[in-house]
């Protein structure tokens, strides 16, 4: 392995077939909870189109891959003490698709409380409307406040949530496929418009959902939208290995980003799928300065407009214990049940027990480091540690690229694009100019054949 320092010694090496690919998770006015507090930010910004278009812009400028939201359907949190407007972000999509041309477009939407029909038909619209950016972070909804807004009086057990969801996926690529690609004809003088032998009834009937097809949009751009993933819980990875083309992850050490890596790669080597299919993107939370010491100033200053109040809310609904049993002085309760015997977020809860455990945190100490990325990695210091980072976990097998999560917005994404990317451009690590023009190539990903047009073909060969 290249070390940072070598590749400052060599800034004109190229790595001519693996490249970082880069996201940008994009959140209100930064991912430090926090950061709404500072004089410069808009604590309005979670329901300000231009805001975002404006974001997804710097991040287009940067040439990243892609900007990501993520999505829940319950409000969340304390509305009180911290910013919880959200808009829906498939509509949001569709006004950054206006006004950018290159970046990638991918929204988090539920499969737990969605039918498929409806969504598939949402993210083949956004994919024609983009021509052909879209992706869907596909993800199951944990909770019982979310349940209870969709007429349920809990959620739904971890398993049966991922079972539904891989019914889900399957059922919206038979839509997108329903559609021949060359289905439209549009033919004045004949008086056809489309060819009715290229439209396909998918007549899926399975466990969970009944659909009938065919969908009312044709075949877009890509075929199918990338298909994102972020859980790593057991069941969140045998989901992965089967049908993410990306996944966001958090890790808060090297080796344990290795180790998942590894692990990923091989559950999809194992399903017979290119390991190089799947691209793995652990969240990285940037606080840069022109020195260390700086850089720790201003993660210090977010800390401490952190109201521990309001985040010992949260974590105590992480571990599923009452506020009252944590107190900000001590560590964490001894009596924390293993991650299965959790029927909410597994990996997480996992994570955030285990980062504790290792440092001897107090609860306020915890609080502070979760403040500024959820148990996302925080990198503060220099343009340069953070290129270092970013190289190190790339040429060390822990990732194909990062989900970059500025804790402070626009600000932070802006510094990055222009003190982080000319660094790993120098290095050889990060494209200077789009290759292509949709998502699936900015991740080399191909284009998926339409199921009903293989076996067409197949047909047709042994006739």
């Amino acid at each position: 392995m290249t070390t940072p320092a070598e590749a400052n010694q060599n800034p004109t090496r190229q790595h001519a077939t693996r490249q970082l690919h880069l996201n940008a998770f994009l959140m209100s006015t930064g991912h430090h909870e926090a950061s709404w507090r500072l004089p410069e930010s808009n604590g309005l910004a979670g329901t300000d189109v231009a805001h975002f278009q404006r974001l997804a812009r710097i991040a287009e400028a940067g040439r990243f891959d892609s900007i990501f939201f993520a999505d829940s359907p319950v409000l969340g949190g304390d509305v009180g003490r911290r910013p919880s407007a959200t808009l829906e972000p498939t509509v949001l999509l569709t006004a950054i698709a206006a006004v950018t041309e290159h970046i990638g477009l991918i929204a988090t939407a539920s499969t737990t409380y969605n039918d498929p029909y409806n969504l598939a038909r949402r993210f083949a619209s956004i994919d024609h409307v983009s021509g052909g950016r879209a992706g869907w972070n596909v993800v199951t909804t944990a909770g019982d406040e979310a349940a209870k807004n969709f007429s349920q009086p809990g959620q739904l057990a971890h398993f049966s949530r991922y079972e539904r969801a891989s019914e889900f996926l399957d059922v919206a690529q038979k839509l997108w496929d329903s559609w021949d690609d060359d289905a439209t004809v549009v033919d004045k003088a004949s008086g056809v418009w489309a060819d009715h032998d290229r439209v396909h009834a998918i007549n899926h009937e399975g466990e969970h959902f009944q659909v009938q097809g065919a969908l009312t949009v044709p075949r877009s751009p890509q075929g199918h939208p990338l298909i994102v993933q972020a859980g790593s819980s057991e069941d969140g990875k045998n989901f992965a290995a089967e049908h993410a083309e990306a996944v966001f992850v958090a890790h808060q050490t090297l080796q344990d980003a290795q180790a998942f890596y590894a692990d990923l790669k091989q559950r999809t080597r194992d399903l017979g799928r290119d390991p190089e299919s799947i691209k793995i993107l652990p969240g990285i939370v940037p606080i840069i300065a022109a020195t260390e010491a700086e850089a720790r100033l201003l993660e210090q200053q977010l800390e401490d407009l952190i109201q521990p109040e309001f985040a010992r809310q949260r974590l105590a609904s992480l571990l599923g214990r009452s506020p009252a049993s944590l107190p900000l002085d001590e560590q964490l309760p001894a009596d924390l049940p293993h991650e299965d015997a959790i029927e909410g977020a597994k990996s997480r809860y996992t994570l955030v027990v285990e980062l504790a455990r290792r440092e001897h945190l107090t609860v306020r100490q915890l609080i502070g480091r979760l403040g500024g990325g959820r148990g996302h990695l925080v990198a503060v210091g220099t343009a340069t540690q953070i290129a270092d980072t970013i190289q190190t976990w790339f040429e060390s097998k822990a990732a194909d690229g990062f989900n970059i999560m500025p804790a402070v917005l626009p600000s932070g994404l802006q510094t990055f694009v222009e003190q982080v990317l000319p660094i790993l451009r120098a290095r050889g690590l990060f494209r200077t100019e789009y290759a292509g023009s949709t998502l699936r190539e900015h991740y080399g990903l191909p284009r998926p054949q339409s199921r009903f047009a293989v076996e067409r073909s197949l047909l047709g060969a042994s006739a």
